[in-house]
């Protein structure tokens, strides 16, 4: 009796414990939902001038149009803020150095890091080099944000991020979107890290060891190697390599002409290689006016299409990567330390106040010191004593560049003479274009501000107190590399090298591994009536080229030393060398591979400044390289042989993947470790944020060396990829093809919030159409 009552009891507590949280759900579902975007019927927004359309089609891109482009970038800015106003706001805030105003100490480092790259001050710099058509565009834009940061606060209406973090969004300004396109050149920047790395390893090893982590070793510049070896500055502990961007932000791209497909005229692909996440970091979007009539992607926060195609062209670029940022070794006065030595004088840096607001806590003071090169990144204080050395940086997005202004003129271009004029704006972050026209051109150019070096060729540090050293202008315009309607009747680039040794610029030793590149090129010159829905196929595309160059040597060389992967080898000899998510072959080599430079490096390099090593599994295939023609490195011969080196990594390869999915490699399935997730910027604050906010993850097939790029971290997790696919078909310019994965849409209510993660791993492509009526949810903005 006493038992059955304790249980009802427990049963009473039970189920009013279960009604408060059914309570608080539908509490918590519909404060949520009131932030929804509103996508049908008519709202007032009394920026505009005339009525404005808004349709979002089926997939959730929405079709914008205006009467003039005043009332359609207003309602861009609008429309961008309905569905991504906190993507937006943490964008600003990340690229300004205040995201510790809103999440409190745990962002102080990063708030320090970006204060000390200055990225909204090259945006405020920018600002005054801009033409009056571009000022008015943002001024435009910034008037849409607004309307819709006070429409929402009025309302009550903001998204519930904002009130997780427990603030509401500042007014925007147009400076807010420089800052943005600022940080995307930093996402695509550069290779500080690697000269940092570099000139650490040249004070540490000796000098046969140090040569081999260079992707060329600078056999003609003594003076420089000289100089990182006399002054010493402090790397490991120094750095938070956890705010470096992924060493190959890149893409692939190309453009086949006519002679090559089956319509007779060109198709165009692009497919930008960033990270995945909730949201998108692009937001898709069809823009019409009298004016014009663009349809592409474009990052939150800024107005017009970066990449995409009007009725006439069509474009898409690939990251350059060259060396465009170049460290300085500093020497700071011992009585001063904000002068610094330049010809034999002490010379005042400039110091900038940087106080840093930080949540529930006390505002930090925080200088940045910047010489005539450039920001100090180097720590500035220690504990123990002042150093004698530092770096300072000298890059090319820190000085005023018009990219937003290239942008607005790439929408309106009609041809390749117009599209080329316009790229002379678009300065950093250096990019490979590619172009086709109805007119049947075809074109590629390397476009951006690319240094010229007094000395040195950007893979070391160089001495900041002498006028020998850096830089002396910028590879002229009209000498980038650039191509035209080639013979061989396509232009592709996957960050692979653009140049051959006729080329008189240095612009970097640092390209992708080839293999992108070399399929795209395989499968482009195997046909010539290509198709559409073949480039779609191309994207998709999981050969794997890394593992036809090196497997069987590097199967052949563990055999020298060991009999016992017999059954394991024959499997990987029967592989089809495709990287499928059902097959066990790509889990072992993707493994091994990535083991390779841990077994040899790791344990010689502290963790930070390994973790800073860019390029490692370039220096083991060089390596691997030289080994099979005989020339065992410096490295090897120290580990004890190419064999020793292969085999241990195998067997701690091996240990990885068993722990994983146990020790019968016949139930191995390279989609069982290796899946594809989009992760939101809140969900990691807690499990039940992750549960609603990541989609559900889904095994994929690819890697970070095939077409279908999909580079995974050690958890397997695919989180960096081709985050907007894009085919054109410029024998009709009515459409193009694209997948924007997770969505379009930044609210967890929207149907349009993870409805395209299926679509981006099956490669299902969205026709959106810029000519005739698109049907959808019908929003009409009206002037107040």
């Amino acid at each position: 009796m006493k038992k059955k009552k304790w249980v009802k009891w427990l049963l009473i507590a039970f189920g009013s414990l279960l009604a408060l949280a059914v309570v608080a759900v539908i509490i918590a579902s519909a404060y949520i939902s009131k932030s929804k975007p509103v996508i049908e019927g008519e709202v007032a927004v009394p920026v505009l001038e005339q009525q404005v359309t808004v349709v979002r089609d089926d997939i959730g891109v929405p079709h914008i149009r205006a009467e003039s482009d005043a009332d359609l970038y207003r309602a861009q800015g609008y429309v961008q803020a309905q569905d991504r106003l906190f993507q937006m706001d943490l964008s600003r805030r990340q690229a300004s150095g205040r995201l510790a105003e809103v999440i409190g100490e745990a962002a102080v480092d990063t708030d320090k890091y970006f204060r000390t790259f200055s990225l909204r001050r090259a945006g405020e710099a920018s600002w005054s080099g801009y033409g009056e058509e571009a000022k008015q565009v943002l001024e435009w834009y910034a008037q849409g944000v607004n309307a819709y940061i006070d429409e929402a606060k009025e309302e009550g209406r903001l998204s519930y991020e904002f009130a997780l973090l427990g603030y509401e969004p500042e007014p925007w300004t147009p400076v807010d979107s420089l800052a943005i396109g600022k940080f995307m050149a930093y996402d695509l920047g550069g290779h500080w890290n690697s000269l940092a790395v570099r000139h650490w390893a040249l004070n540490e090893f000796p000098e046969d060891k140090a040569r081999e982590l260079f992707i060329r070793y600078p056999e003609d510049a003594p003076a420089i190697l000289a100089a990182n070896k006399k002054q010493p500055v402090t790397v490991a502990g120094a750095f938070d390599p956890s705010v470096i961007p992924p060493e190959f932000n890149g893409s692939n791209n190309w453009v086949v002409s006519g002679d090559k497909t089956e319509s007779g005229l060109p198709l165009l692909a692009d497919d930008p290689h960033l990270g995945l996440s909730t949201p998108s970091i692009w937001y898709q979007m069809h823009l019409e006016s009298p004016e014009q009539n663009v349809s592409g992607v474009i990052f939150a926060g800024i107005p017009g299409i970066i990449l995409g195609h009007n009725e006439q062209i069509a474009w898409g670029v690939t990251n350059v990567g060259p060396d465009v940022q170049d460290l300085y070794i500093e020497t700071p006065n011992p009585d001063d330390p904000t002068q610094f030595r330049y010809e034999g004088q002490w010379e005042q840096a400039q110091v900038l106040n940087e106080p840093i607001k930080v949540k529930d806590g006390e505002t930090i003071d925080f200088e940045v010191l910047v010489t005539r090169h450039g920001p100090v990144v180097s720590p500035v204080m220690f504990d123990e004593e002042e150093p004698s050395a530092v770096f300072s940086m000298q890059w090319t997005a820190l000085e005023p560049t018009l990219e937003l202004q290239a942008v607005l003129n790439f929408n309106k271009a009609e041809n390749w003479e117009q599209f080329e004029s316009a790229l002379e704006d678009f300065q950093a972050p250096a990019q490979n274009f590619v172009f086709a026209s109805t007119d049947g051109t075809i074109a590629y150019k390397a476009n951006g501000r690319i240094p010229i070096r007094k000395q040195g060729d950007g893979q070391l540090p160089v001495p900041g107190d002498s006028a020998e050293y850096g830089w002396d202008g910028y590879v002229p315009f009209d000498e980038l590399p650039r191509s035209v309607n080639p013979e061989s009747g396509f232009i592709a680039t996957a960050n692979n090298q653009v140049i051959n040794d006729s080329y008189p610029y240095h612009i970097t030793d640092f390209w992708a591994q080839p293999y992108r590149y070399e399929r795209i090129a395989e499968v482009l010159e195997s046909s010539d009536k290509l198709t559409a829905e073949d480039m779609m196929a191309l994207q998709m595309d999981q050969k794997n080229l890394y593992a036809a160059e090196f497997l069987e040597g590097m199967m052949a060389e563990v055999e020298k030393v060991t009999d016992e992967h017999g059954e394991l080898f024959e499997m990987l000899r029967n592989w089809d060398q495709v990287d499928s998510a059902g097959q066990a072959a790509p889990f072992v080599f993707h493994t091994w591979m990535r083991q390779l430079p841990d077994t040899l490096f790791e344990e010689q390099f502290p963790e930070d400044v390994y973790e800073m090593l860019s390029g490692k599994n370039h220096i083991t295939d060089a390596l691997l390289r030289r080994a099979f023609e005989g020339d065992e490195g410096a490295w090897v011969r120290e580990y004890g042989g190419t064999g020793k080196w292969l085999a241990d990594s195998l067997d701690m390869a091996l240990a990885d993947i068993e722990s994983e999915q146990g020790d019968n490699p016949e139930a191995w399935e390279w989609g069982d470790y290796h899946q594809l997730t989009f992760p939101h910027p809140v969900a990691g604050a807690s499990p039940i944020l992750e549960r609603f906010l990541n989609p559900d993850k889904v095994p994929v097939g690819g890697s970070n060396i095939t077409v279908q790029a999909a580079a995974f971290n050690d958890d397997g997790d695919v989180d960096h990829g081709a985050s907007w696919r894009f085919v054109a078909d410029l024998s009709d310019l009515s459409k193009a093809y694209h997948i924007v994965g997770p969505g379009l849409s930044g609210h967890v209510k929207s149907d349009f919030f993870h409805n395209q993660v299926d679509k981006w791993a099956q490669g299902e492509f969205h026709a959106t159409r810029i000519e005739g009526d698109v049907e959808g949810a019908e929003l009409t903005l009206v002037p107040e």
